[in-house]
């Protein structure tokens, strides 16, 4: 396992570099890659991301001035926030046994690099980008302006219980580059589009609820959102609904990516470890966030979190 040093020392000797990020991509992977990216830049060097079609318009921005053409042939491949090899794009895919270096910060994470560094302590992938970046040079606002992005969004613009001092020592750093903060807090946190609204207006409305409350789950199957002619973008992120409920320390969303194939993620308190109650089911993630994906009936995904809940919380009432 590399350290901060060791791994600035790694990315000082690549050159040509291509960098993926994982399905469904969030604030994190997309700010840690484009931040690598410009930093990488920085030092001289040609670096790409692969261009991930599970982008969406709030993170398409980040990623857009540095998508890899087609005919780019990399000599080095990096991946930034990636568990597992299967949370790789179709387009990464013949990538899976060429990572020269990956960086995560997932307590699952399976150490498929070549060379590899995580920190599971770490609220945000991007907090750990920051320290390596930092080692390379000085952090430009082009590199800080998506290292705000990976952070704020894996802590909830700082309201998850994951938060540090670590990590408002780090958006202080990138918030003294100059960066426009308040434009990015505005679009990630304080704006929603209408069918978003409509969405979690009907979640609530079907919401299920056990454990005397405590535990909530919440349902997106795709009539809903044709019924509202929602997008990606407009679902982005509805796992953040449940914890909001008061009384509710372990939420359930149910996203019914296609027939029959339904991605839940848990968000927990102390309670509930959201990993390993994801892992029973081949998922992973966090303490308080995780992630699976299972197949068959919107009736029996739902049957099959709960029962994985009652194994890890014993003295839930289901």
């Amino acid at each position: 396992m590399l350290t901060v040093e060791e791994t600035a020392a790694l990315l000082r000797t690549f050159d040509n570099v291509l960098i993926l990020t994982h399905i469904r991509p969030d604030g994190d992977t997309v700010g840690c890659a484009a931040a690598l990216c410009a930093g990488l830049r920085a030092l001289g060097r040609t670096a790409y991301l692969l261009p991930n079609p599970g982008l969406t318009e709030t993170t398409a921005p980040y990623a857009a001035p540095y998508a890899a053409p087609e005919d780019f042939q990399p000599e080095a491949v990096v991946s930034a926030d990636i568990a597992t090899t299967s949370l790789f794009p179709e387009n990464a895919l013949p990538y899976q046994d060429r990572v020269d270096l990956a960086i995560d910060h997932h307590p699952s994470f399976e150490h498929f690099g070549k060379a590899n560094i995580v920190r599971p302590e770490a609220a945000a992938c991007g907090e750990l980008i920051y320290d390596i970046l930092a080692r390379l040079g000085p952090i430009t606002p082009e590199a800080a302006l998506p290292l705000y992005v990976a952070v704020s969004t894996d802590t909830g613009c700082f309201a998850y219980a994951n938060t540090t001092p670590h990590t408002h020592a780090v958006a202080a750093a990138l918030m003294r580059t100059g960066i426009d903060y308040q434009s990015v807090n505005k679009v990630l946190f304080r704006t929603k589009s209408r069918k978003r609204m409509q969405l979690e207006g009907a979640m609530m409305d079907q919401a299920e609820f056990y454990d005397d409350g405590r535990i909530a789950v919440l349902s997106v199957p795709q009539s809903l959102m044709e019924r509202f002619q929602a997008t990606e973008s407009d679902a982005e992120d509805l796992s953040a609904l449940g914890p909001q409920i008061q009384g509710v320390d372990c939420a359930v969303t149910m996203r019914e990516l296609q027939s029959g194939v339904w991605k839940l993620s848990l968000r927990t308190g102390a309670r509930v470890h959201a990993t390993e109650v994801c892992r029973l089911l081949g998922g992973g993630g966090h303490a308080a966030a995780a992630g699976c994906t299972v197949l068959g009936s919107r009736a029996s995904a739902r049957a099959r979190i709960l029962e994985a809940i009652g194994r890890i919380v014993p003295d839930c009432r289901l």
